[in-house]
């Protein structure tokens, strides 16, 4: 059985660059857009691009995953940085304004998904597992319940997101009622 073997630096190099130009399009684009113009910004050909990313279902959840797990990664540092009630906080509060600047994005990705086209990315559980984390961290120092399945807290906050999507207040409120339901009653 022989190894898979490592990709060449400079394909590694154009894979990112084209991650980083599709999440720049993608930022700012209200509508679909061009793979040609994505290549072009990052400075590739469009056969490069489909080499790395044979659909644009393939892209657009690789820049998805990519961020996403951004979000979830930053569990930890929060928890080593703030009390665990506070970091579930500025957790949700990061993965809020997350989802409000992918709105399309997470369309596309949502369509992708009911189609078939894509299976449920692994992010999702990447999520719920930081959730877990801050969760397990605030059950072990009395701040945090420890009888809330991590999943429900997810759903619970994706839910406040996209209510609450275009009004920052609201999403601040939702959110802290979200906290409110996962912290102990004293």
């Amino acid at each position: 059985m022989t190894t898979p073997r490592k990709p060449r630096t400079d394909a590694r190099r154009n894979r990112d660059t084209i991650l980083d130009a599709a999440r720049t399009a993608f930022a700012g684009a209200d509508g679909p857009v061009a793979l040609e113009h994505i290549a072009r910004a990052a400075g590739v050909g469009i056969g490069t691009l489909y080499r790395h990313f044979p659909t644009r279902d393939d892209l657009v959840e690789s820049v998805y995953a990519a961020e996403l797990d951004e979000v979830a990664d930053s569990a930890t540092t929060l928890l080593r940085d703030l009390p665990p009630d506070e970091a579930l906080r500025a957790w949700l509060q990061r993965y809020a304004a997350f989802v409000a600047t992918k709105r399309g994005l997470a369309e596309t990705l949502r369509a992708a998904l009911a189609a078939g086209r894509i299976t449920q990315p692994v992010t999702r559980q990447r999520i719920t597992a930081a959730v877990a984390a801050l969760l397990a961290r605030g059950g072990e120092n009395g701040t945090l319940r420890t009888d809330v399945d991590p999943e429900d807290v997810v759903v619970l906050a994706l839910g406040a997101f996209v209510t609450g999507a275009d009004d920052p207040a609201r999403t601040e409120r939702l959110v802290a009622l979200v906290l409110d339901a996962v912290r102990v009653r004293s």
